[in-house]
This record gives structure tokens, C-alpha cells and sequence, in this order.
């Protein structure tokens, strides 16, 4: 009866270990040189739908106004110091929005 416990102990760790295991991965997209998390990308809607900030609390910039934002996830901020990071912004909304979660999209790695 001995080993029916210890047998038991383990298969329950090892199905703690897998949950664990598959939380921790998570989908990335890879465009144009940039690696950023699909939750990141997500939150970047709900940061632009936040509030507008005022024209003259921040400095004229090319930047999109997203990158002024305290909250900006950490993994987007690079994206900011591209030229680009308005139509780099939108194509990864635009990929998160369509095809990602179902790992269709080339741009996207960690699917299963």
C-alpha cells in the first residue's frame, strides 16, 4: 500500500509541475526585429482607449501617444524608438486581433 502513496505523490507532482509548466509559456510575435508578448499587445488597446493625453503635456514627437504612457507593458517599449512604432503598433494589434491565438500566424511563436 506503501508504494500505492508514493505513486500517487508523484503523479500528483508531476501534474502540478506540467500546469505550471504550461502557464509560464506564453505566445510571442516577432515583427520587423521585435519580440513582444500576445498580452502585451493586448493591453496596448486598452491603453490607447484609456485617455487622450493633453497635446501640451507632452513633448511633439513622432511617437505614437501610447508611448508617453506610464503603464506601457515593458516588452513594447523598444518599439518606441523606431521610426516606425505607429504602423509597427498597428500591425501587431492587427496580428493579436486575427490569426495569432490560433498559431496560424508566421509572426507568432509559443504555440502549441
Amino acid at each position: 500500500m506503501g508504494s500505492r502513496t508514493g505513486l500517487g505523490r508523484l503523479l500528483g507532482a508531476a501534474v502540478v509541475l506540467l500546469f505550471l509548466l504550461q502557464s509560464t509559456q506564453s505566445v510571442h510575435i516577432k515583427y520587423r526585429g521585435f519580440q513582444v508578448q500576445l498580452e502585451s499587445v493586448k493591453k496596448l488597446s486598452d491603453l490607447e482607449g484609456q485617455r487622450e493625453p493633453s497635446p501640451h503635456l507632452q513633448p511633439q514627437s513622432h511617437l505614437p501617444p501610447v508611448c508617453h504612457h506610464p503603464a506601457l507593458p515593458q516588452d513594447l517599449q523598444p518599439v518606441c524608438t523606431s521610426q516606425e512604432a505607429a504602423s509597427i503598433f498597428e500591425t501587431l494589434r492587427t496580428i493579436a486581433n486575427d490569426d495569432c491565438e490560433l498559431c496560424v500566424n508566421v509572426a507568432c511563436t509559443g504555440c502549441r
